[in-house]
């Protein structure tokens, strides 16, 4: 509770009423309401909804009341509301160390699995030891920032990269951003997040080598903002325009704005997420077409993909991840604020339980988007090591200690049996300097050496703050921050009073924000405000303590050139700083500086050198540090110059050199099918060089032969198999491809003989509409009346050809000729298959009977990235092995791996319990935990596990063909059951339209959503126009009304 003063005296008062009190007197509520049980009151009536806050403000209430009898009244009210409050944080606290203890264990033993994997071929000194391994990123912990020494430095680098021609794509969705008069603090979600995305493009988008940058946000045309927000594109003005090539016709820094979500509603970033994938189609759209764009104008005709996108926040992170996979292009990601940070400190709060932090925040979609994030990114950009060692290790998703393990094996250029870790990269924010010109002068108005300059008047500020002083000559401290416990203001207040000789030689200047009365505070930052009032009366210190109640923005440079001016100190102690931008603001303008020994500062102070650190805590340390700078002149002086000189270490040219470098020591990703061929009928190359790239591929993972039979083996990677093994199979793997070259050949007199245009185009090019059928049916009979329905609905348009259809299914391309033949289907009647949960793709094949299907293995290139291989296999294969039925008396495994099913994509386990398995979200968590990225779906009314690639599913591989086919995302229909697989959600949300066949799937509703750490609504919007449900036991009327509802079809 904030504060405990107000808590003892109206407790006083309770003790001071006493037992005494009999029925006639002990409470009007109690005696008005009659009859009824005064816990169950208390508790249901006046403790729900309260909080703190409310305690405080009925006990100020209380204190004002005059009728002793209403004041007993209001007093036992908040004494069970207190107790009630007391019994509520206890039992949360107790449930949460439960849990950390069951995680703490599952992630000592994931480690240790994964460890001892990737330990069997290291020396004793590349193990490690666990105790230093903590805190090992890839990067010495005492090692500082990379720095460019001079100008020259900066100059050689520029020169470097001026040949090249780089496209970046920057996310953040939430907020209100444009690039000029930003509303910041308009609410919560346009913050310091949207300054630092607006200010990075533009950095950008003037270093050498960078073409482009797009900065993707959200289009917001509501009343109740400014037009500017609606506006689809404003380009971000450099700020130095002479350091800037010569641009070109598409060339600088963009903000894009995608309309998405309610379009004449701004909504808070909560709300946002069930229309994160309308966002990612509409923004996958637009990097598509200024590829394009850009490759006409200075890529010799073909497209200039991304070098990398980079997601700030979760939910820009979501968006990223699947844009990423759509592109196959490297991601980036800047948390900013973490979910799991904040879940631990709001239950540590024990104000409200998990159920409702999720209900308020979305906090478990929030972190499962991080998780994904993990799983995608290259790169994790990070401010300080602070939230690498205290926040990031919060996730399933990273380990250090494992981390260190794969960097070890990296080095040594051994295999890590398919665990990947994301690199973690600390790199502070930067910050526009070129207009800060440091205060040279003193209190008494003269300036080193310009006498002839005439004097500008001071600032108001100035005024509203040396009002407050005695002797405003003396140097300020200056403490710039919210009225917020974890600030720690009033230790300073405290160490400030109780130290005479600071007293003597300074003033105290507290800037803590803005207020008309203290009485509209919320409740903490009243209570704060109120300690450091009481504390000055308390030391007498009026006329030595600024504490003003209004400033702009615009007024904080100015408070700190009157801080230097006066030869001040700028002072943080705060309990803990994430990272500390006003330090670098501060030094920026000559201030010498003490700070928290917690947390980012202790980066910066490494960096620039010019300050004291202290224990937060200690109130006498806090003291001394101030007092010596103030009275040391010679010390304050050197930490200024220190703090100058070295400030350019965290501009943005600085920030943004170390950011190219980071994307330039990543492999390059992009599209791989940019060659003459792209628009054969079908994906299949009928080039020698892309089956020599499978023998190539085969000779890194001989998993499987080029006809997909298993090998028999000892099931490792080749790093350590023999080498006569290696030879045998790469042998036969030439031989197949010398009589697959040979069939080909064959086949090419048959192709010739096809239409030109059929032979040029999938016909799924040749659609006006498309329809997915991907419900997920618990028979293939209840399937294949769906199928013949949907045909009967659209026979017309079917035989005309302007519609084509899509399945979409977990079924592996076997089981669907299978289908097909025994329900009197041809492979055509369908232009896509999408198999296996979505790790592979197929298309009908026009030319050859015996072959009524052409893989695309260009898919694969796409969602082949960090696919865990044989090690993954292995992996799984122990865990099903200890998967049980518990009440069974020989417990035996119930999920076993299909070697008939799996495919090299695809790992297939069969469940033999469906309601015996672990949820898949367990699943994913023991994945994540041993550094494997995939996805993991239940399928086939749960008799089946499928574990597949990250970058794979159902959704992305529609995305898939809008990217290589260019298909019209918002002409395609998803046809879907109630329920289904694991990955049904993915299917509902974005651009393409979706009808719900109600009654189908219906059965494994309850099943389903437990498999969620969130409910369905939290990313699925329930009055998306896009979604319409079809009658229980539809007909083909119903069906084809469905689509006219739709606009689809005409009616």
């Amino acid at each position: 509770m904030a504060g405990n003063d107000w808590i003892n005296s109206y407790l006083e008062a309770i003790l001071d009423v006493g037992p005494s009190l009999d029925d006639k007197k002990s409470s009007l509520l109690l005696r008005e309401r009659g009859r009824f049980s005064p816990t169950r009151y208390f508790v249901e009536e006046v403790i729900t909804g309260f909080d703190e806050t409310d305690l405080y403000r009925s006990w100020v209430k209380a204190q004002a009341t005059r009728s002793p009898q209403e004041r007993n009244t209001r007093l036992e009210n908040m004494c069970w509301r207190i107790w009630n409050l007391a019994r509520q944080k206890k039992q949360l606290e107790g449930e949460e160390a439960q849990r950390k203890a069951k995680r703490r264990l599952e992630h000592e033993r994931g480690r240790r699995e994964a460890t001892a994997d990737m330990s069997e071929d290291l020396s004793e000194g590349e193990k490690g030891d666990p105790a230093s391994d903590v805190s090992a990123h890839g990067e010495s912990v005492r090692g500082r920032l990379p720095r460019i020494s001079s100008t020259e430095t900066m100059e050689a680098w520029a020169s470097q990269q001026r040949g090249k021609k780089l496209y970046i794509v920057l996310i953040s969705i939430h907020g209100l951003i444009r690039g000029e008069n930003m509303e910041l603090g308009r609410d919560s979600d346009t913050g310091g997040q949207v300054k630092y995305v607006v200010e990075l493009a533009r950095a950008l988008g003037s270093m050498p080598g960078v073409y482009r940058v797009d900065l993707l946000t959200r289009q917001v045309s509501a009343p109740d903002v400014d037009w500017s927000y609606g506006e689809p594109t404003e380009m971000l003005a450099p700020r130095n325009p002479e350091t800037m090539e010569e641009l070109g016709e598409s060339a600088g820094s963009y903000i894009i704005r995608i309309p998405f979500g309610p379009r004449d509603k701004y909504i808070p970033k909560e709300h946002l997420w069930p229309h994160i994938p309308e966002f990612v189609d509409g923004a996958l759209n637009h990097v598509v077409q200024m590829s394009k764009v850009l490759g006409e104008q200075i890529g010799n005709g073909q497209p200039l993909w991304p070098v990398a996108i980079h997601g700030h926040y979760a939910d820009a992170g979501d968006s990223a991840a699947l844009l990423s996979g759509a592109l196959n292009v490297p991601m980036l990601f800047t948390g900013h604020s973490l979910g799991r940070d904040k879940l631990e400190q709001l239950l540590k709060q024990a104000r409200l339980s998990r159920e409702e932090i999720n209900t308020t925040y979305k906090i478990m979609r929030r972190i499962e988007a991080e998780e994904l994030s993990l799983d995608v990114s290259e790169v994790v950009i990070t401010s300080t090591r602070q939230e690498i060692d205290e926040q990031w290790r919060l996730y399933d998703g990273f380990d250090p200690i494992v981390e260190k393990k794969i960097r070890a094996r990296i080095k040594r250029n051994v295999s890590c049996y398919g665990r990947y870790m994301p690199r973690m990269t600390v790199m502070p924010p930067g910050m526009e300097f070129h207009h800060i010109t440091p205060e040279d002068g003193d209190m008494d108005g003269e300036t080193d050496g310009i006498e002839d300059k005439p004097a500008t008047p001071d600032p108001t500020i100035w005024a509203d703050v040396m009002r407050f002083f005695n002797n405003p000559r003396k140097p300020m401290i200056l403490a710039l921050a919210r009225p917020d416990p974890k600030k720690n203001i009033t230790t300073l207040v405290k160490a400030f009073g109780e130290c005479r000789p600071l007293r003597d030689l300074a003033n105290l200047t507290l800037i803590m924000g803005n207020r008309d009365s203290i009485d509209e505070m919320s409740g903490t930052n009243a209570s704060v405000l109120l300690s450091v009032l009481k504390l000055i009366d308390k030391y007498d210190l009026y006329g030595l303590v600024a504490y003003p109640k209004h400033h702009k923005q615009s007024d904080v440079p100015d408070i700190y050139r009157l801080a230097a001016k006066t030869k001040g100190v700028f002072i943080n102690p705060a309990f803990i700083e994430p990272f500390g931008l006003t330090l670098i603001e501060a030094a920026a303008y000559g201030l010498p500086i003490v700070a928290t020994q917690n947390g980012g500062p202790v980066d910066i102070h490494r960096v620039l050198d010019n300050g004291l650190l202290v224990d937060p805590h200690d109130q006498q340390s806090i003291a001394d540090a101030l007092l010596k700078l103030v009275a040391d002149k010679q010390l304050w002086a050197r930490c200024r110059q220190n703090g100058l000189k070295n400030i350019h270490l965290f501009s943005w040219p600085e920030h943004c050199k170390t950011y190219l470098s980071r994307i330039a020591s990543r492999k390059p990703r992009h599209p791989q099918w940019q060659r003459s061929d792209d628009t054969d009928e079908n994906s299949e190359s009928e080039s020698p060089n892309d089956s020599l790239r499978d023998i190539h591929d085969l000779s890194l993972n001989l998993k499987f032969s080029m006809d997909g039979e298993k090998n028999e083996g000892n099931g490792n990677e080749t790093s350590v198999g023999s080498e006569e093994d290696r030879k045998n199979k790469l042998e036969n793997a030439v031989m197949s491809w010398s009589k697959g070259l040979k069939d080909r050949k064959s086949g090419l007199a048959d192709k010739a003989d096809q239409n030109a245009a059929s032979a040029k185009y999938p016909a799924l090019k040749r659609r006006k509409y498309l329809i997915v059928i991907a419900v997920d049916s618990d028979s293939l009979s209840e399937l294949l009346d769906i199928i013949e329905k949907v045909f009967s609905s659209v026979e017309k348009e079917r035989k005309e050809g302007s519609v084509g259809f899509i399945l979409s299914t977990s079924l592996t391309i076997i089981e669907i000729h299978s289908f097909l033949a025994s329900s009197g289907l041809s492979p055509s009647d369908f232009d896509v298959y999408i198999c296996n949960s979505g790790s592979d793709l197929y298309y009908p094949s026009l030319t050859s009977e015996k072959r009524p299907f052409s893989i695309d293995f260009y898919y694969h290139s796409h969602v082949e990235y960090r696919w865990g291989g044989e090690g993954l296999r292995k992996t799984l294969v122990r865990w099903a092995a200890s998967v049980t039925d518990k009440k069974a008396e020989n417990e035996e495994p119930i999920v076993a791996l299909s070697e008939k099913l799996s495919t090299d994509y695809c790992y297939t386990f069969q469940v033999q319990k469906p309601g015996s398995v672990p949820p898949i979200k367990e699943v994913r968590k023991m994945l994540r935990i041993q550094a494997f990225r995939c996805h993991a779906i239940y399928c086939q009314n749960w008799t089946r596990l499928n574990v597949i690639p990250v970058l794979a599913s159902r959704c992305q591989a529609l995305r898939y063909l809008f990217v290589r086919w260019g298909i019209d995302l918002s002409k395609v229909v998803v046809f879907t059951g109630e329920c289904g697989d694991t990955d049904y959600e993915g299917l509902l949300g974005g651009l393409h339209k979706s009808v719900i066949l109600k009654g189908v799937c219906s059965n494994i509703g309850s099943q389903f959503h437990a498999n969620r750490n969130y409910p369905l609504s939290d990313v699925l919007s329930l009055d998306n126009p896009n979604i319409v449900q079809a009658p229980e036991n539809c007909s083909c009327d119903d069906i084809r009304s469905s689509l006219e509802n739709l606009g689809l079809l005409k009616a």
